[in-house]
Parts: C-alpha cells; structure tokens; sequence
C-alpha cells in the first residue's frame, strides 16, 4: 500500500501542498481528481522522488519510500517524453532492457502490451508519425512494460477517443486485478467514476474528499429517492417534508428531511399503486467534486 502522510510542499510563498495524506491501495484504481493547479502533479512528483517536500511521508507497505522502491514504480508524466525519432517498438524494448529484462523478453513483452493497446499495427512506425491519441497509448505502454507494482499516471486519457478511452481502461484495470496500486489523475470526470474504486480529491494544495467511491456518494448523497409507480405521483407534492425535484406522471425525483419521511412516502406509495422501483438517487462524481470543493 502507497501512504502520503502529511505532504506540504512550498514554492517561495506560495503553499503548492497543505498536509496532503491519502492511501493507493494494491488491486485498486484511485482516481486522483482537482482542477487546474490543485496540486495533483506536485505530489504525483513528490511520490516519484522528481520533486522534494518540505514535510511529511511517502511509505509503501509502512516503510518509507526509497530510490530502490521507485524502480517498482511505472510513471507517465502528463507530458509526453518519448524520443519522437525511434520506431514505437523498438523504443518499448529498450525501456524494458533499462529495467533490467533480456532482450528477447523484452521485445516479447513490448510487443504484447503494445497490441493490448491497440498499437499492434503501429509496431514500426516511429513515434513522430502517431497521432497524439496513439502517442498516448505508447506512453502508457512505457509506463506498464516492467510490471510496476506501484503505476502513477498524470493524466492517461487526455486526447483519447472513447474506443481508444475503453482500450487503456481494460489495461488498466487488468493491472489492478493482477494486484497493482493504480493512481492516476484526470479532468475527465465520467471515466474517474466510471472506472476507479477510490477517489481523492483536491483543491487548492488540500484534500477536500477521499474514500471509495460508493463511500462518497452515501456521504454527500442529500435524502433524494427517485419512484416509479404505474400511477400518478403527484400527491407527492402535498406530502409534508417532502420536496419534488423532478415530475412526470409515475415517475419522481424529491428530496424529504428524514428517513421517517421517505418510509411514510414508500407507505403511501404502495397504498396508491404498483411500486416498480424505489431507492435513494446517490450524487454523480462531478456533483460531488461542486460540492466539496466551494
């Protein structure tokens, strides 16, 4: 498990990080969500030893992060950083050798990642030649070819088409099932609550959530229930407590000011007709980011 503990970070007067602490879970995928200069870059890097700290800890399994432990660890910068002039495949099999693989293994391993992405076709081509969506997915392969046990990714799915989105998710999560501690950033909030199991996130330099997801949506979920009943709903408009948020016909969406309320309002329900469903309506991802981040 990656712990951050009490992370702050100073750039002059400027306080970049304001005792940042979250855990990366091994098999899970936490998504790591702010805005423009929130401060997710910044501690991605402090992780990865590229920037220094000014106070706090980065442990892995409670011992604290070494030079050694980083070789564990896969990285893709938001940036791209690849030699724009080597052929894709060749440039995956020499960043495998780097890490310490033979050179058959490492081929054998580029090729295989490569074509999990997509890139199958591309093999020869060099790096230059790829759209920048197809750049991407190589530098998400450069980040995978060593089978990191700790992948850090700064924003993997900027430039991406929705297949191509789907594509580096499967990777991604196959990575996790296999057992390793995913974090990975991104604007693109549909996919972070799409795909991850936890969230963190931040807004200006601090943690303003972070938990599982479903754990999120219980805590910032108001008393909002959607009903589907064969007849009319509109007697919910006189029921105390109760405020309708969206109407037609049997279908409703309201909020009421206690649990009692939202049972005296199921009561009634089933007295009035058929119930086809009735359930607490929980917040999206973005509704939660609004909130948390005022």
């Amino acid at each position: 498990m990656l712990e951050l503990q009490g992370i702050t970070k100073h750039y002059g007067e400027r306080r970049a990080l304001d005792g940042v602490s979250f855990t990366v879970r091994p098999g899970r995928l936490t998504g790591f969500v702010g805005g423009n200069g929130a401060g997710k870059t910044t501690a991605m890097r402090i992780v990865l030893g590229v920037l220094g700290r000014d106070a706090g800890t980065v442990t892995l399994d409670g011992v604290e992060v070494t030079a050694s432990d980083r070789r564990r660890f896969g990285y893709m910068p938001e940036e791209r950083g690849l030699y724009p002039k080597m052929k894709v495949h060749e440039h995956i099999t020499y960043l495998a050798r780097l890490h310490g693989f033979g050179k058959t293994d490492a081929a054998t391993r580029a090729r295989e990642l490569l074509e999990q992405l997509g890139l199958g076709e591309r093999l020869n081509d060099n790096v230059e030649a790829l759209s920048l969506g197809n750049q991407q997915r190589a530098q998400i392969a450069a980040a995978l070819v060593h089978d990191p046990e700790v992948l850090i990714l700064d924003e993997p799915f900027s430039g991406l088409d929705p297949l191509a989105v789907d594509v580096v998710a499967s990777v991604l999560q196959r990575r996790a099932e296999a057992g390793a501690a995913v974090l990975f950033s991104s604007h693109q909030l549909d996919v972070v609550e799409r795909l991850c199991d936890d969230l963190v996130i931040i807004s200006g330099g601090t943690i303003r959530a972070a938990g599982t997801r479903d754990d999120l949506r219980r805590q910032h979920s108001a008393r909002r229930f959607e009903l589907v009943s064969a007849g009319d709903a509109g007697w919910l408009r006189s029921e105390p407590g109760v405020e309708v948020v969206e109407f037609d016909g049997g279908y409703a969406v309201f909020d009421v000011d206690s649990d009692q309320t939202a049972q005296r309002v199921l009561r009634r329900a089933v007295d009035q007709g058929d119930v086809a469903s009735f359930a607490p309506r929980h917040p999206s991802l973005a509704q939660i980011f609004k909130e948390v981040i005022r």
